[in-house]
Protein backbone atom coordinates (compact mmCIF):
# COMPACT_ATOMS: atom_id res chain seq x y z
CA UNK A 1 0.00 0.00 0.00
CA UNK A 2 2.95 2.13 0.56
CA UNK A 3 4.29 1.95 -3.30
CA UNK A 4 0.18 2.87 -4.22
CA UNK A 5 0.21 6.22 -2.25
CA UNK A 6 4.06 7.05 -2.62
CA UNK A 7 2.83 6.82 -6.53
CA UNK A 8 -0.76 9.15 -5.72
CA UNK A 9 1.55 11.56 -4.04
CA UNK A 10 4.10 11.52 -6.98
CA UNK A 11 1.62 11.70 -9.85
CA UNK A 12 0.16 14.88 -7.93
CA UNK A 13 3.81 16.17 -7.47
CA UNK A 14 4.53 15.85 -11.32
CA UNK A 15 0.82 17.36 -11.93
CA UNK A 16 1.45 19.87 -9.73
CA UNK A 17 5.10 20.71 -11.40
CA UNK A 18 3.84 20.47 -14.94
CA UNK A 19 0.86 22.93 -14.20
CA UNK A 20 3.62 25.65 -12.62
CA UNK A 21 6.20 25.04 -15.47
CA UNK A 22 3.76 25.62 -18.57
CA UNK A 23 1.44 27.62 -16.94
CA UNK A 24 -1.86 25.80 -17.82
CA UNK A 25 -5.02 26.92 -16.09
CA UNK A 26 -5.60 23.98 -14.60
CA UNK A 27 -5.50 22.73 -11.05
CA UNK A 28 -2.39 20.23 -10.60
CA UNK A 29 -3.97 17.96 -8.75
CA UNK A 30 -6.57 17.41 -11.89
CA UNK A 31 -3.54 16.86 -14.26
CA UNK A 32 -1.87 14.15 -11.90
CA UNK A 33 -5.08 12.37 -12.07
CA UNK A 34 -5.28 12.48 -15.57
CA UNK A 35 -1.73 10.96 -15.46
CA UNK A 36 -2.94 8.25 -13.46
CA UNK A 37 -5.98 7.76 -15.61
CA UNK A 38 -3.13 7.39 -18.72
CA UNK A 39 -0.32 5.27 -16.84
CA UNK A 40 -3.84 2.54 -15.84
CA UNK A 41 -4.21 2.76 -19.24
CA UNK A 42 -1.39 1.76 -20.68
CA UNK A 43 -1.00 -1.13 -17.56
CA UNK A 44 -4.18 -2.66 -18.79
CA UNK A 45 -5.33 -2.69 -15.46
CA UNK A 46 -5.74 -1.22 -12.10
CA UNK A 47 -2.93 -2.63 -9.62
CA UNK A 48 -3.97 -4.39 -6.39
CA UNK A 49 -2.42 -2.23 -3.97
CA UNK A 50 -4.23 0.85 -5.84
CA UNK A 51 -6.96 -0.82 -5.62
CA UNK A 52 -6.82 -1.12 -1.38
CA UNK A 53 -6.23 2.36 -1.38
CA UNK A 54 -8.32 3.70 -3.63
CA UNK A 55 -11.46 2.09 -1.54
CA UNK A 56 -10.00 3.59 2.00
CA UNK A 57 -9.64 6.85 0.21
CA UNK A 58 -13.03 6.37 -1.00
CA UNK A 59 -14.74 4.74 2.66
CA UNK A 60 -12.91 8.09 4.28
CA UNK A 61 -14.03 10.82 1.96
CA UNK A 62 -15.82 12.98 4.01
CA UNK A 63 -13.03 13.48 6.00
CA UNK A 64 -10.70 15.35 3.22
CA UNK A 65 -13.98 17.21 2.61
CA UNK A 66 -13.49 18.61 6.23
CA UNK A 67 -10.70 21.41 5.15
CA UNK A 68 -13.13 22.60 2.49
CA UNK A 69 -15.89 23.11 4.63
CA UNK A 70 -14.00 25.08 7.44
CA UNK A 71 -12.65 27.26 5.05
CA UNK A 72 -16.04 28.38 3.43
CA UNK A 73 -17.32 28.91 7.33
CA UNK A 74 -14.56 31.45 7.16
CA UNK A 75 -15.68 33.39 4.02
CA UNK A 76 -19.46 32.71 5.82
CA UNK A 77 -19.71 36.68 5.35
CA UNK A 78 -18.27 37.25 1.57
CA UNK A 79 -20.87 34.74 0.52
CA UNK A 80 -23.43 35.60 2.30
CA UNK A 81 -23.34 38.82 0.49
CA UNK A 82 -22.60 37.00 -2.90
CA UNK A 83 -24.89 33.87 -2.10
CA UNK A 84 -26.67 33.67 -5.41
CA UNK A 85 -23.61 33.20 -7.66
CA UNK A 86 -22.05 30.24 -4.89
CA UNK A 87 -25.37 28.64 -5.22
CA UNK A 88 -25.60 28.66 -9.30
CA UNK A 89 -21.86 27.69 -8.79
CA UNK A 90 -22.77 24.59 -6.53
CA UNK A 91 -26.02 24.25 -9.13
CA UNK A 92 -24.12 23.84 -12.41
CA UNK A 93 -20.62 21.85 -10.77
CA UNK A 94 -22.81 19.28 -9.15
CA UNK A 95 -25.07 19.31 -12.74
CA UNK A 96 -21.68 19.46 -14.85
CA UNK A 97 -20.42 16.41 -12.49
CA UNK A 98 -23.38 14.28 -12.74
CA UNK A 99 -22.98 14.69 -16.68
CA UNK A 100 -19.80 13.76 -16.92
CA UNK A 101 -19.73 10.83 -14.43
CA UNK A 102 -23.12 9.73 -16.41
CA UNK A 103 -21.14 9.69 -19.51
CA UNK A 104 -17.76 7.89 -18.40
CA UNK A 105 -19.92 5.17 -17.19
CA UNK A 106 -21.48 4.86 -20.13
CA UNK A 107 -18.59 4.91 -22.21
CA UNK A 108 -16.71 2.54 -19.45
CA UNK A 109 -20.07 -0.25 -19.48
CA UNK A 110 -19.37 -0.14 -23.54
CA UNK A 111 -15.90 -0.85 -23.16
CA UNK A 112 -16.09 -3.38 -20.95
CA UNK A 113 -18.80 -4.93 -23.28
CA UNK A 114 -16.52 -4.91 -26.25
CA UNK A 115 -13.31 -5.87 -24.24
CA UNK A 116 -15.78 -9.16 -22.62
CA UNK A 117 -16.57 -10.20 -26.27
CA UNK A 118 -13.05 -10.32 -27.58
Amino acid sequence: MLYAITALFALQLLGEAIVHITHLPLPGALVGTLLLLAALIVHGRTPQALERVGSVLLQNMMLLFIPVIAGVMLEFDNLASQWQPFVLACILGAALTFVATLLSFRWMLRWQARKDQS
